[in-house]
């Protein structure tokens, strides 16, 4: 984020300004919205609650959005480790943009539109999701998508290796996503129904 305060990176990235508000960390009785991090104050900021478009950044950047709701077991499972992982990579990972888009449970329970917008445009059916994005000349580029928490060491795979992955795939390389996504209960669900497809 450089030497910009928040106000002026939020206007650039999204194009609205809005009265902000500053949490040490986003939960289940946060307000539902979207949220930036602050890592030159170790702040998550409340940015967009009531707008009807979806977050669709338009500063160049890597963009790592967990999409959490408030009634996600698995959720607060995911906090333990992205709020740490979060603090100590954000400022070594200066272009990248780490941000919650938080409701209720999805789009059909959120006391935010805009939230709720970010939910359905970015497809998000599982929770937690994170998405991460790749923003060139203010166009998407690239893109991945994370179902189930992610565990520190997943974290450092996805996020730590994003930037040279968007990059391969910039230049025509097909780039397979680091680790398999979801939780290990869907991890092991799937291996028994594909080996159960493939006769083992």
């Amino acid at each position: 984020m450089g030497g910009d305060d928040v106000a002026s990176i939020l206007e650039r990235m999204w194009g609205v300004r809005e009265e902000l508000r500053e949490f040490r960390e986003v939960g289940p009785d946060s307000p539902h919205g979207i949220y930036l991090y602050d890592r030159s104050r170790d702040l998550w900021v409340l940015f967009s609650t009531r707008g009807t478009d979806p977050f669709v950044p338009k500063l160049d950047g890597y963009y790592v959005i967990y999409f959490d709701n408030a009634r996600c077991p698995a959720c607060r499972k995911y906090d333990l480790h992205w709020f740490p992982y979060v603090r100590r990579v954000s400022r070594e990972l200066s272009d990248h943009y780490f941000l919650i888009v938080l409701c209720n449970w999805f789009a059909r329970d959120c006391n935010s539109p805009s939230a709720s917008i970010t939910f359905t445009y970015y497809a998000v059916h599982a929770s937690p999701t994170t998405v991460l994005l790749y923003i060139k000349n203010s166009r998407e580029r690239y893109k991945e998508s994370y179902d189930g928490y992610l565990k520190t060491e997943e974290l450092e795979k996805v996020v730590g290796g994003f930037k040279s992955r968007a990059e391969a795939f910039e230049r025509g390389v097909k780039v397979p996503k680091p680790i398999e996504e979801g939780s290990d209960i869907i991890k092991l669900l799937r291996q028994i129904l594909l080996g159960e497809r493939r006769g083992v």
